[in-house]
């Protein structure tokens, strides 16, 4: 499943120059910013031009079903000149690509529009292929019929088997279900060919939106183009409160959108009506206004679902088993929780509180002080009260945020002292300090980061682990170690902007995480470990270095470390539930890595292909739902603070229900026992 952003979807369908003089125009002034501000500028050459090229086509025609070799071929020419085109502030080049892409989209459609007339034979021995990498371009145009019959072949055998898991059941009632699948799916790809072709200057800006983007991420993977409709869109969803209808959406590998979270006391919650990867067809008001989604703009079906400004909304779904259903949705006023710092208590033998900081947001506005390491200051005042014996701080999917936030709350967990080295691009080293002697908390720590923890989240798990300040278990962070900043293009004019990477932080032993990431004093089996994109993926990724600093510290006496490591890496290995996460993990290596066969476009093959992994996620299924031995219980000031908030109660019953079959927690709540065990 792609967990994509609505707001950077954004990125790719803003309006902004008509012509390829404004490209040219807009390129060059994002060149002179990067070669001025970025890291590690790089010199507009063939790399670049190469590395542009590739990455466009793959853009353009991921499955390679759309250009033919002789257009990618004449495309192709171009592969070694994009340089030369920009530093000649030559940018017709684009109308070359638009003319193209149009041309094939047109052969596209009709294409569709004749097969779509045309009977399926579906007892040929046709077959597919899958690849982990892309296929060359090598597609003939008398083959377009034949392979784009073949793809929809796939997508109607593929859609009925995910219905059931009853092969008798779905043959008997094949023909009836190939035909409402065959015309749903030929609807929502000639519409949405249609809705790019119609629109008006949508490929023209498509295309030069998505060239500038890849420009900026030739320098590195952080570095993007916005225009000012992408920074301001959406800002409703960001803020602390706001109108919504309680669901979370993403899109999955056929671009559909789904539901990706329910959140618990919502309006969509209080329906019942919804399940997690339920596809939304059409989105509508109670003005007359409706949208299919295969067919509309991310802009508009963005307006409907999250401004503040429709609170009324019907949402036409289908469910996995083929129904399709409206449901009727009134946004209520929520907070937004996602992004809330939170504490439990957990125990077994003993009190041990827990703080889950989601993200390191702070208040960007500048009009309070509160932000993520406030947050967790009052958190850390609750749980004491509780008199808690130890303390676990989950930083897992945290993908980052305010490094000012991460510098404070490193401070709150040591005395005084350096807790980074930031480096800019002329060299100039930056030691980033806590100035504040004292600490908000000075018991036991262990903390928790996985694949998804990024960033901030390495900067101050880097500050904890050099300082000895606490053990660290789970699984390699991602490995980002580099700033950003959002600057407009224009001063005067502000209404495209660069998010450039500006400097890359070390760690006060000189030693960087870039690439590598964080390596936790303590393993765990993570599922889908191995397969987490991490920064090592990237083409243009940082590498790691180690510089000399002069940042001086003092960390603490590693008390005990040994033996907590000893004692957990002894329980691990015995423990039923990692090994079973450890077997899940070989499979879905497997599954990811292993070059998939070519299916036959036969019903009982296809089905077969799509059913073949059902043991393997029920397993994982069985693994995210195992109960552990454990209790989670509210603070006693939230205890009190939740019997008037009927919201808030169904959000607290759905985090602890998470929290009870979490073994990570479970886990470092045993680390922290052995360390009480230890020290008594």
């Amino acid at each position: 499943m792609k967990k994509i952003s609505l707001v950077f979807l954004l990125t790719t369908f803003s309006f902004f120059g008509q012509n390829d003089v404004k490209t040219c125009e807009i390129v060059s002034k994002i060149n002179a910013l990067l070669q001025r501000e970025h890291y590690q500028p790089k010199p507009v050459d063939d790399s670049l031009s190469v590395f542009v090229f590739d990455s466009f086509m793959d853009a353009l025609d991921s499955n390679r079903n759309l250009f033919t070799q002789i257009e990618y071929q004449k495309l192709r020419q171009h592969r070694l000149q994009l340089d030369n085109y920009i530093l000649q502030h030559n940018c017709s080049f684009m109308n070359e690509f638009v003319s193209l892409y149009k041309l094939a989209l047109i052969r596209k459609k009709k294409v569709l529009e004749k097969i779509q007339k045309e009977p399926f034979d579906y007892t040929t021995m046709d077959s597919v292929r899958f690849s982990k990498k892309n296929f060359p371009f090598d597609l003939v145009a008398t083959d377009l019929e034949r392979i784009w019959k073949k793809r929809i072949k796939y997508d109607i055998l593929e859609d009925i088997s995910k219905l059931s898991t009853n092969l008798d059941s779905l043959t008997l009632n094949f023909s009836t279900l190939e035909k409402t699948t065959k015309a749903r799916l030929f609807d929502a790809n000639l519409c949405q060919v249609n809705s790019i072709l119609e629109t008006k200057n949508r490929i023209d800006d498509d295309l030069q939106n998505t060239f500038l983007n890849l420009f900026c991420t030739y320098f590195d993977p952080h570095s993007n183009y916005f225009s000012l409709a992408a920074k301001s869109s959406f800002m409703s969803g960001l803020s602390t409160s706001t109108l919504s209808l309680g669901l979370n959406v993403s899109f999955n590998e056929k671009e559909e959108i789904i539901i990706a979270e329910i959140v618990p006391g919502g309006p969509a919650a209080k329906t019942h009506k919804f399940d997690k990867e339920d596809v939304i067809l059409k989105v509508s008001n109670t003005k007359g206004i409706e949208y299919t989604v295969s067919c509309s703009s991310i802009e508009r079906i963005g307006e409907l679902i999250f401004s503040d400004s429709q609170t009324e909304i019907e949402l036409t779904i289908q469910k996995k088993n083929g129904v399709v259903m409206k449901v009727f949705l009134q946004k209520q006023l929520m907070k937004a929780n996602d992004n809330a710092v939170y504490s439990f208590i957990a125990e077994k033998e003993t009190k041990i509180g827990y703080i889950n900081i989601p993200s390191f947001y702070s208040n960007f506005e500048g009009n309070t002080v509160q932000g993520c390491a406030d947050d967790v200051a009052k958190e850390i005042v609750k749980l004491q009260k509780d008199n808690i014996k130890g303390l676990v701080i989950d930083l897992q999917n945290n993908g980052g945020g305010s490094i000012e936030e991460a510098i404070k709350l490193a401070g709150m967990f040591i005395d005084i002292g350096p807790v980074s080295v930031l480096m800019d691009s002329k060299a100039n080293q930056t030691i980033l300090k806590d100035y504040n002697r004292g600490s908000v908390y000075t018991g036991p720590i262990v903390l928790l980061i996985n694949g998804n923890s990024a960033s901030a989240s390495e900067f101050f798990a880097a500050a904890i682990q050099d300082y000895n300040r606490g053990i660290i278990i789970g699984s390699t962070s991602l490995g980002k170690a580099t700033m950003q900043s959002i600057l407009p293009l224009d001063e005067q004019n502000q209404q495209d902007f660069v998010k450039v990477t500006i400097e890359k932080f070390y760690r006060i032993t000189g030693e960087s995480h870039q690439i590598k990431g964080i390596i936790p004093d303590i393993s765990l089996p993570v599922l889908f470990d191995s397969v987490i994109p991490r920064e090592i993926s990237y083409k243009t990724a940082f590498k790691n270095d180690v510089i000399v600093t002069k940042a001086r510290f003092n960390p603490l006496p590693k008390n005990h470390f040994s033996e907590l490591i000893q004692l957990s890496n002894s329980r691990i290995k015995t423990a039923t539930l990692f090994n079973e996460i450890s077997a899940a993990n070989d499979q879905i290596n497997a599954l990811y890595n292993n070059p998939k066969k070519p299916t036959r476009l036969v019903f009982k093959d296809v089905f077969n292909d799509v059913h073949q992994i059902d043991s393997l996620w029920k397993k994982v299924k069985k693994i995210v739902d195992s109960p552990r031995a454990f209790t989670i219980s509210n603070t006693s000031y939230d205890l009190e603070k939740l019997k008037f908030d009927a919201f808030q109660q169904d959000i607290n019953t759905y985090k602890i229900q998470n929290l009870n079959s979490s073994p990570y927690l479970e886990e470092a709540v045993a680390i922290l026992n052995d360390y009480i065990t230890l020290t008594k």
